[in-house]
């Protein structure tokens, strides 16, 4: 795949999220880390519908959805504001799922890729070939 200059790319899984800045005026996959952090997770009503218990005992999972609600706010946020122009969001099947039912329109409309993928914690390398790769 090859990302227009300025591309934002929002690496994810249910515990960090990485964002990522395509810098690259060749075509290609030229990625720079965004320093910036992204704030912690108020509860944001996601995983409502998942309730712990013999059925589901896994209450991680509701920390995990919590979590992938709050950074697709956090895309939005960016979308809405202009700071997003271009995104290609790469995460695990089931965060990438949960951050799906929370795009605005105006941000699937942004989104020229999607990557169901773990890389979260792999180094910049790896993920800028995925992408180049995809």
């Amino acid at each position: 795949m090859i990302l227009p200059t300025g591309t934002t790319v929002a690496v994810a899984d249910g515990q960090i999220m990485r964002l990522f800045h395509n810098t690259g005026v060749k075509p290609g996959v030229h990625l720079v880390e965004i320093t910036e952090v992204p704030p912690a997770p108020a509860h944001s009503g996601s995983g409502v519908r998942h309730h712990t218990g013999s059925a589901n005992p896994d209450s991680r999972r509701l920390v995990e959805d919590d979590f992938a609600a709050a950074m697709a706010a956090l895309l939005n946020k960016l979308s809405l504001d202009g700071t997003i122009q271009h995104l290609v969001v790469v995460s695990d099947p089931r965060t990438l799922g949960e951050m799906r039912k929370h795009f605005h329109r105006d941000l699937r409309g942004k989104i020229i890729g999607e990557v169901a993928k773990d890389f979260s914690r792999r180094s910049l390398q790896d993920i800028a070939s995925l992408i180049a790769d995809a």
